[in-house]
């Protein structure tokens, strides 16, 4: 009952967040954004929902229809089923001993099916994007769990309740700021959002990997994509902030963080996104993370 209500939430919490997000662009834009349904167009997120869910589902000849109607269903829910491994004021609904191993599992998954989508439509753009996106995300893969091991080492477990004890004293964000910086846009190209976004690309790609997709299946990838980067902030506070009195100011301030960026920065270019992965980052990470536990050490 207890993951019903949660699950629940968190996708009432996603379908504000497309709302927080068009306000948040909107006023960096200068213009007003969603402001006609509901009172301030609070209720713009529900009729988004039927619109979306009312339409046709019209699918091609070529595409392969068993595979592009299970594998939106199956990305949403493997978003879904990162939240039982995920602390709620810091006691997960699965309470084992190895759940950042299993957050491992399932967030590389993910890949799989974003791969699936694009491969099942049969269409040379939605292909040629979403190997765009596997090559991103496997490529940032590498970075982003060599920090969550890295925390790991920290904290000396594989669980987050143990994880949220060793930052009773301090937390893990002092003294590992700049690896801090490189989990964040690690997180951004992770969930394919700006300046990483090159899933799409208007000249050459149109929408990328759901380029064929419209409707409820739309709406299903979108809910997956705006899920994930919910807990994915979840998870960096978990990790850098691991504190009850400030845990949900910082969850929060996140979650506008990587919305503003997205209205501050253009689109980097692809091979930039290689260089700046496999030659700045992941050397930095091997460099800076043993240097970054002494000084940590140091600090308790």
């Amino acid at each position: 009952m207890n993951f019903i209500l949660i699950v629940i939430s968190i996708l009432i919490s996603v379908a504000f967040y497309t709302l927080l997000e068009r306000k948040i662009l909107s006023y960096i834009q200068i213009r007003k954004g969603p402001n006609k349904v509901g009172f301030m167009g609070i209720l713009q997120p529900f009729s988004d929902t039927i619109k979306l869910f009312n339409k046709n589902l019209i699918s091609l000849e070529s595409m392969n229809f068993m595979l592009s109607y299970m594998t939106p269903s199956l990305s949403l829910f493997i978003s879904i089923c990162m939240i039982p491994i995920i602390l709620f004021n810091f006691n997960s609904l699965i309470d084992i001993k190895h759940n950042i191993l299993m957050f491992f599992i399932l967030s590389s998954m993910g890949v799989y099916f974003i791969l699936l989508i694009g491969w099942s439509s049969n269409s040379k753009y939605s292909y040629l994007g979403s190997i765009r996106s596997v090559a991103q995300m496997i490529s940032y893969e590498v970075s982003f769990f060599m920090i969550i091991l890295f925390i790991v080492l920290m904290s000396q477990s594989y669980s987050f309740t143990q994880m949220e004890e060793s930052q009773k004293m301090l937390h893990f964000f002092w003294g590992n700021m700049l690896l801090f910086m490189m989990w964040l846009t690690s997180c951004l190209a992770e969930t394919n959002r700006s300046p990483f976004d090159f899933a799409e690309g208007e000249s050459e790609l149109v929408s990328g990997f759901n380029v064929e997709y419209m409707g409820g299946w739309f709406a299903l990838i979108f809910l997956a994509e705006y899920s994930n980067m919910i807990i994915l902030s979840l998870l960096s506070t978990m990790l850098f902030f691991s504190s009850i009195k400030t845990f949900f100011m910082i969850f929060i301030l996140l979650t506008i963080l990587m919305l503003w960026i997205r209205g501050s920065y253009p689109r980097f270019r692809y091979d930039l996104l290689m260089v700046l992965n496999w030659k700045i980052f992941l050397p930095l990470i091997l460099f800076i993370s043993p240097i970054a536990m002494i000084s940590s050490i140091w600090c308790y």
